[in-house]
């Protein structure tokens, strides 16, 4: 039976990554394509392999394609970032949102380009860096104990994300001057970024989710529970701080580019335990695609729901998050009564 199983689960594993690629292939074309000046596709393919430099493929070249391949990098950092999250603390609502990564990593990024405007743009994600970790610091504090439940543990965390998000509101009131360009980011936002960005954030997601499946299999001890994890042979503490600093690379470099988009970590994994089981395994990869997938069509989506303007990737998120966020909630409250 356990044999079984095991096929059974590496078939929907292999099945679901087919899945997402298809859908990531077909949304990076329809994102690439669609916009102020329609692209066909003979001239999107000859873009893609930089085979000619026409006014078309300056446009493809240059601005589309940066902009989906961060939506890639931020979809998958995120979803991933919320999937740790969600293990070493074994609370389904556990994402950088609800627990105030995004808003302290916002809140050191408006300091910065408040106080040390001259900062560039890898120096602000450092700054962002020290953000995630301030408030994650926090979060790995209270869920260290293991003694709040999961919806008492998210009103905490939300309660740091309200602190935090009103004191970096405050920056932008009494700094009006040098925050106008902030405001826009603070939504959540992947326009006008270009190979720039790409080159900042690559190398962080990419150290965030090479160590993410590299950690994959005591993470899956430990959200069975540090007994268990302990009986198995895991180093709980040790994975904790790992994780913790995983999720800090990974959401602050996120920020630091494209703002606080928020539950992209909340959804994914969801979604993806429901297609391959609790194994870290198979969740971490695909909750990295599906995240890539999510952020693609969100982007899409932003582009056209008060066109002819554009809307922060972060209202799109934030409409399909929060019912689902509202709805853990409260299931979560009906289990503990």
């Amino acid at each position: 039976m356990t044999g079984l199983h095991r096929g059974g689960r590496r078939k929907a594993f292999g099945l679901s990554l087919l899945l997402g690629f298809a859908l990531l292939s077909a949304g990076v074309m329809i994102n690439v394509s669609l916009g102020s000046s329609s692209i066909s596709f003979p001239t999107l393919l000859k873009a893609l392999f930089f085979a000619d430099r026409t006014k078309e493929m300056l446009i493809v070249q240059e601005i589309r394609l940066p902009r989906a391949l961060i939506a890639i990098l931020i979809g998958a950092s995120l979803a991933v970032a919320g999937t740790i999250m969600q293990a070493m603390t074994r609370n389904p609502l556990a994402n950088p949102q609800v627990f105030g990564v995004n808003a302290g990593a916002s809140l050191v990024v408006v300091a910065s380009t408040v106080f040390l405007p001259e900062l560039t743009q890898q120096q602000l994600v450092y700054s962002a860096f020290a953000g995630a970790a301030l408030s994650g610091f926090i979060v790995y504090f209270i869920s260290a104990g293991g003694d709040l439940k999961p919806a008492r543990l998210a009103i905490v965390g939300m309660t740091i994300h309200f602190f935090l998000s009103s004191i970096t509101q405050g920056l932008i009131l009494f700094h009006e001057n040098t925050t106008d360009s902030i405001l826009y980011w603070l939504v959540g936002a992947i326009g006008n970024r270009n190979w720039h960005h790409v080159g900042v954030l690559l190398p962080w997601a990419s150290i965030g989710l090479l160590g993410a499946l590299a950690l994959s299999k005591p993470l899956t001890m430990l959200s069975m529970g540090d007994d268990v994890a302990r009986g198995l042979g895991a180093r709980i503490e040790a994975t904790r701080l790992v994780g913790g600093l995983l999720v800090i690379i990974l959401a602050g470099g996120s920020v630091s580019v494209a703002g606080p988009i928020g539950f992209v970590g909340l959804l994914v994994p969801h979604i993806v335990r429901l297609m391959v089981g609790v194994d870290l395994r198979y969740v971490l990869p695909c909750s990295a695609l599906y995240g890539s997938v999510l952020l693609v069509y969100a982007d899409i989506v932003s582009r056209y729901i008060s066109y002819p303007y554009e809307a922060p990737i972060g209202i799109v998120t934030a409409m399909l998050g929060t019912p689902f966020f509202l709805y853990l909630a409260y299931a979560g409250g009906k289990h503990n009564e």
